[in-house]
């Protein structure tokens, strides 16, 4: 077995010799005679386990060769103690606001100082360890919480499915869907934080976003698949969607899904609520409509109206971008509109490359 490295710093060289001959039984021992060889050698060997460093020393000095270990963020995997003949208190206080694990002054007893260097390797050593379990935990943890994130996401992709399998008019709109909240959400974070957005969040939205339609299972074949425009009536029916997408959400609720079920009823109920109040099935206004709505509201308005339909064309971007501006399709709050506007080449570009593909 290879015996750990100690490096011995002293310009004195018969202080490196007596140093060398406590610890050469025990550890390899390698020597520098200042701080610019101190420096010279640790780069040479990686596997130092403790440095013993004295202060005042020609060319480079023992507060240089801490603060050159600071600054490569060192002093937390190599301990340091000082070894000098100085015994003033603000040298004392310099080295520990460096990071020295202990300070020995001159002259010192062997044994004193082989205990304490044996103590501060072993602590140091349990701290890695203790670190580098901690990080194996934490890279475990997040591996079962990648894994959970993907069979959540396999979930939501099957129960949205349904709703394409079912709609012709549905294709690849819940695709879509995702896309634009994506982008909405990333304006809506860089030039509104008083939503208080994170990310983590916004990936959540955009996950819920692929639900907004769920409820369409339960509308009947012969109006959610109509070729042509809905009664008022039929109107008053698939309007159910968003109440009848809560009621499958509820199902299959579960506590430790709290915030994103949240993210998924407010889109799922309210995707369809408008500004000034004229939208459904609460008739929100205002604030009052959650932000996560809002965002997937204009998302979904703007992708049926540049996809085509069994009762209308596509129209164009410029068109579809106009139209919501304008307040053809109902009322968006200014900071959603904002964020629209911000995005509108974003969009353009999402549906140019889907048409693109779509025709290859």
């Amino acid at each position: 077995m290879e015996k750990q490295q100690i490096l011995i710093v002293d310009d004195e060289e018969i202080n490196r010799a007596v140093l060398m001959e406590m610890f050469q039984n025990q550890y390899d021992t390698i020597e520098a005679e200042n701080g610019e060889d101190a420096i010279s050698k640790i780069e040479k060997y990686p596997g130092i386990v403790l440095i013993l460093l004295d202060i005042i020393m020609p060319v480079m000095d023992g507060f240089a060769v801490l603060e050159y270990l600071q600054e490569k963020n060192l002093l937390d995997e190599i301990p340091v103690i000082l070894i000098t003949s100085e015994a003033i208190r603000d040298s004392e206080d310099r080295a520990y606001a460096y990071g020295a694990a202990d300070v020995i002054h001159k002259p010192f007893y062997p044994h004193i100082v082989k205990r304490r260097s044996k103590n501060i390797i072993e602590l140091y050593k349990s701290k890695h360890n203790m670190k580098m379990r901690l990080e194996q935990q934490e890279r475990t943890i997040r591996a079962q919480e990648r894994k959970i994130r993907e069979n959540n996401e396999f979930m939501i992709d099957a129960l949205s499915s349904v709703v394409e399998f079912r709609s012709l008019e549905t294709g690849e709109h819940i695709r879509r869907i995702k896309y634009f909240t994506r982008i909405m959400l990333k304006y809506l974070m860089k030039y509104f934080p008083k939503y208080g957005l994170t990310q983590a969040k916004a990936d959540e939205i955009v996950r819920a976003s692929a639900l907004h339609d769920i409820g369409k299972i339960g509308i009947p074949d012969a109006i959610l698949l109509k070729p042509g425009k809905l009664t008022q009536e039929e109107f008053e029916i698939m309007k159910g969607h968003t109440t009848i997408g809560c009621e499958i959400l509820e199902k299959f609720r579960k506590d430790q899904w709290d915030e994103f079920y949240q993210y998924c009823y407010d889109i799922c109920r309210h995707h369809h609520e408008r500004w000034d109040g004229k939208g459904y099935p609460d008739h929100l206004i205002g604030d009052a409509i959650p932000i996560s709505a809002q965002i997937v509201a204009i998302a979904d308005v703007y992708d049926a109206l540049v996809s085509k339909r069994v009762y209308k064309d596509a129209y164009s971007n410029h068109a579809a971008y106009d139209m919501i501006m304008d307040g053809e399709c109902g009322q968006f709050s200014p900071d959603v509109l904002e964020c629209f506007s911000l995005a509108k080449e974003d969009f353009f570009n999402i549906v140019e490359v889907i048409q693109m593909f779509s025709f290859t």
